[in-house]
């Protein structure tokens, strides 16, 4: 169970993670100009290795924007301000991108941010109609977006995506589109998420009558377990949800995955990579399914009802961060070319197994940002 610590020194902790990371992703467009990475191979980025789907290309641009928020005063600003621009633009076709379910992951840590510095129309019509894409994978009969892998696979991690369409439905008043959303949220909670905050990674459907069949997963240990990253993308999925409709049942279900994170975690905050994996193979941790759930627990913090309740969220967000901060970062390691080390991406492939991974570096990002918010 996680066990809430805290320093006096945290801002200052934050604060020089968030400039290491400067450092890191400056190095990283000098060293690849153009490149959009993934996870890391013995700590380098540029290699051979599998990437399955291009869904991690917003990431990297979704970092350069929170640095040129933060570093907004300094002489820096303008250059990181020129490279998010540069590295977003590219992604502006994919609004049409039908072949992924990560719409959300690619836009909303791109324009979205884009466009709340500069309100540009042009921004939120790319927003809109990535929306509107990712709302064409609703699967009537079983009320769900699909996953790439098959119309009758329903992956957790789409209720981190979810949000792209409630953000076009909401934009343009449509009720339709809007219903799509809520749907498909209703049905993840149903199917995906255990009365115990557990969460499986995948559901499958039979596309004929729209009947759930069974739980099962790619990533995790077992179709049954509850792989940790998947339970990180609920909790802050189900969290964001209700920040877009003030629906409680969404509330209660980010809370319920927030619970079962707290008590099964370790104390300092950072999670085996799936709960339920042998007592060995519990001893991989994933550090990107902890930066998740800090920016979560922090968002979760600002939408909970009971005060003491928010100031909890936010004090294990900090705990989680303060371990991730001081255990976890590459800082001492001059050959390493990520931010945060011991991300897991798919270790039944031996894809970015105890490496960084871009999710992981964003999200940590995030959640540097909203504690020194």
């Amino acid at each position: 169970m996680i066990q809430i610590q805290s320093t006096e020194n945290e801002r200052g902790l934050y604060r020089g993670a968030l400039e290491f990371a400067g450092r890191q992703v400056r190095a990283l467009v000098e060293r690849h100009p153009d490149f959009y990475p993934m996870y890391t191979m013995a700590g380098r980025w540029k290699h051979s290795g599998e990437a399955w789907t291009h869904w991690c290309d917003g990431f990297l641009p979704g970092m350069m924007w929170i640095l040129y928020g933060q570093f907004q005063d300094t002489p820096e600003a303008g250059w990181w301000r020129e490279q998010a621009i540069r590295y977003s633009q590219p992604l502006e076709p994919r609004q049409f991108d039908r072949t992924v379910h990560d719409l959300g992951f690619i836009f909303l840590s791109t324009y979205f941010r884009w466009y709340r510095f500069t309100q540009a129309p042009a921004l939120k019509d790319v927003l809109i109609q990535a929306g509107r894409t990712m709302g064409l994978r609703f699967q009537e009969k079983g009320q769900y977006l699909s996953s790439f892998i098959a119309d009758e696979s329903l992956f957790i991690d789409i209720m981190m995506n979810v949000g792209i369409v409630f953000y076009a439905a909401l934009k343009t008043s449509d009720a339709a589109l809007l219903d799509v959303a809520m749907r498909h949220a209703l049905t993840t909670r149903r199917v995906l998420v255990r009365g115990d905050g557990s969460t499986a990674h995948e559901g499958i459907f039979d596309l004929k009558s729209g009947e759930f069949l069974r739980q099962t997963t790619h990533q995790g240990y077992r179709g049954d377990s509850c792989w940790s990253r998947g339970l990180a993308w609920a909790l802050y999925g189900f969290g964001a949800c209700y920040r877009s409709t003030g629906d409680p049942r969404f509330l209660e279900t980010a809370e319920r995955c927030a619970e079962f994170y707290v008590r099964h975690t370790p104390g300092d905050g950072v999670p085996p990579w799936d709960y339920d994996a042998p007592e060995e193979g519990r001893r991989l941790l994933d550090t990107s399914a902890a930066a998740i759930a800090s920016s979560g627990l922090f968002q979760l913090a600002g939408h909970a009802p009971d005060p003491v309740k928010g100031e909890f969220y936010r004090q294990t967000a900090r705990t989680i961060l303060t371990s991730l901060c001081s255990k976890h970062l590459a800082a001492g390691d001059p050959s390493w070319e990520g931010v945060l080390k011991g991300g897991v991406y798919h270790i039944h492939k031996g894809l970015g197994v105890n490496e960084s991974v871009m999710w992981g570096e964003y999200f940590f990002l995030e959640a540097l940002e909203r504690a020194l918010r």
